[in-house]
């Protein structure tokens, strides 16, 4: 465990991914004991991982916050609230997406048939099924949290909407520190892309998050993963041209004759990729062209089931 900060405190879990660490925030409370932001994922042996966290605390957990759905930040949850006894906190926009995905409404052909529309070969099918079960059983959500919604306070701390990696992305911000989740990174930009049963223009809500963040102008930020960002605003700005940049690197590879997103990823990101690698340049590409379609600057076509695009 790493004091950042005169109260706030981070620990580091290692991840079976290519993206090998997630962050959890451990943030004085006004009751003298912590809230945590974040949980990690949910692997076996929850209580050997987190008795030497909560050990080194000087007090009680008497909150768990969740800044967003996605495995790493949520998977642990509700082992972390069995073993504090603390209630957890989560965005109710988040908390439903949060179900579909991996509770108890959770329809995983409607992700099949969503990426078999965008060109993903159907040979592929079978290991998605196979890594997203295997990914559904490292999440153990907590079924009913408390919810928090956009410009709430929680323990003195704004509740911060900052959409586009995840729909109801929400951070925590305080005299100048922003505890970020995966709203903005230091080395690399988050995932951004769309999704079935998720908002239609992910992108473009990020681009707002950007401005959002720019705007807000938060001294550090403390992220989900990599080391904290010194100069929120500064960060922003980069990722705002880099998004700038793809939007027109995705707009080179379309032409007059339509091609699909799966097609695009392998002429933004390469063919080189193992199926998992794959799927995020799909989720990618569609959010840069969708983008591309409300900005005029390419067109959706629906063909026989296939959704395609093509360049104005």
């Amino acid at each position: 465990m790493l004091e950042l900060a005169d109260g706030i405190r981070r620990v580091t879990f290692p991840l079976p991914f290519a993206l090998d660490h997630v962050h959890c925030y451990g943030v004085r409370a006004s009751d003298g004991g912590w809230m945590l932001v974040d949980t990690g994922l949910g692997l076996p042996g929850a209580e050997e991982r987190w008795a030497p966290v909560l050990a080194a605390l000087d007090g009680p957990v008497t909150r768990v916050v969740i800044t967003h759905f996605h495995p790493d930040h949520v998977g642990d949850s509700t082992a972390v609230a069995e073993l504090t006894s603390a209630p957890v906190f989560q965005g109710s926009v988040d908390h439903a997406q949060c179900r579909r995905i991996w509770g108890e409404d959770r329809r995983p052909e409607r992700y099949a048939a969503h990426v078999l529309a965008h060109g993903l070969p159907a040979a592929e099918l079978d290991d998605l099924r196979r890594e997203s079960d295997a990914l559904a059983q490292l999440v153990h959500m907590t079924a009913n949290p408390e919810p928090l919604e956009p410009d709430d306070t929680i323990d003195g701390w704004r509740v911060v909407h900052l959409p586009g990696h995840a729909d109801g992305h929400l951070a925590l911000l305080r005299d100048g520190v922003l505890i970020a989740g995966d709203a903005i990174l230091a080395r690399i930009s988050p995932v951004v892309g769309v999704y079935p049963d998720a908002r239609p223009d992910p992108l473009g809500d990020y681009l707002g998050t950007l401005e959002r963040i720019i705007e807000l102008a938060p001294a550090v930020a403390f992220a989900g993963h990599h080391e904290p960002i010194e100069d929120p605003a500064t960060r922003a700005r980069e990722l705002l041209q880099h998004h700038r940049q793809r939007l027109d690197d995705t707009r080179a590879a379309l032409s007059a004759e339509p091609a699909s997103g799966y097609e695009v990823s392998h002429h933004l990101f390469g063919a080189e990729l193992i199926s998992a690698q794959r799927r995020f340049a799909l989720a990618e590409s569609l959010a840069h062209l969708e983008r591309l379609v409300r900005d005029g600057r390419a067109e959706r076509l629906e063909e026989d089931g296939r959704v395609l695009y093509r360049g104005l």
